[in-house]
């Protein structure tokens, strides 16, 4: 299983997008300072998640999120909404 996922930082009032094959590992690794991008922001705290049968299609949604392009900005927006700081 892959996991496509958004993490949020209070502390720096934003989110950082991943993805990866265990969810639970990574998260513990981004908590840990162990990702230089995210050691910063920590405590981290999963907003939300998608689960995914192969690397790739994960990988797709992750780029797809960044991109913030048509129907994917529109979810974006309603996810960082429900997100509160």
């Amino acid at each position: 299983m892959y996991y496509f996922y958004i993490l949020k930082s209070n502390k720096l009032k934003s989110c950082y997008y991943g993805f990866t094959n265990d969810l639970r590992r990574r998260f513990k690794e981004h908590n840990q300072g162990l990702s230089a991008y995210t050691k910063n922001g920590r405590p981290w705290k999963i907003a939300y998640y998608e689960a995914f049968s192969n690397k790739a299609d994960a990988f797709e949604r992750e780029k797809q999120m960044k991109r913030r392009k048509n129907s994917y900005t529109l979810l974006r927006r309603r996810i960082i909404r429900s997100i509160e700081f």
